[in-house]
C-alpha cells in the first residue's frame, strides 16, 4: 500500500469521524449535506489568476480554520460554531479521501497528493 493510499484512507476515516460526531451531537444532518461543498466556493478565486485562485482555496481547504473555530466554540459554547468546524472538516477529509488536495499555483489539478 502506498503512502497515498494510507493518506487517503485515513481522510477518509475522518471524515465518517466528523459526520459521526455531527449527528450524535444533534446538529440538523440535512445541513449537514446541504452545506457540505460550501467551502468549494473558494474556488472562485481562479476566475482572477492561478495564484490567487490557489491561494483563496487553500485557505478553504486548510484544516486550520475549522480547527480555530472549534477551540471558540468550545470555549464560547456556541454550537453553531461547531457544526460549521464540523461540516468545514468533513470537506476538506472527503476532498483529500478523494485525491483532491492543496493546490500549486501553475495549475488548477496540480495538488500536494500528487507528489506523494
Amino acid at each position: 500500500m502506498t503512502n497515498k493510499t494510507i493518506l487517503q484512507l485515513e481522510d477518509g476515516a475522518l471524515f465518517l469521524l466528523a459526520l459521526t460526531l455531527y449527528i450524535k451531537l444533534g446538529f440538523p444532518i440535512l445541513y449537514f449535506f446541504l452545506f457540505l461543498l460550501l467551502p468549494d466556493i473558494t474556488i472562485l478565486g481562479y476566475r482572477h489568476d492561478p495564484i490567487i485562485g490557489a491561494k483563496l482555496y487553500n485557505l478553504g481547504h486548510t484544516l486550520v480554520l475549522p480547527v480555530a473555530l472549534t477551540f471558540i466554540s468550545l470555549f464560547t459554547s456556541t454550537s453553531f460554531l461547531l457544526a460549521v468546524s464540523l461540516i468545514w472538516a468533513a470537506h476538506i477529509f472527503m476532498d483529500r479521501a478523494m485525491g483532491y488536495g492543496l493546490k500549486y499555483s501553475d495549475a488548477f489539478k496540480h495538488t500536494h497528493i500528487q507528489n506523494l
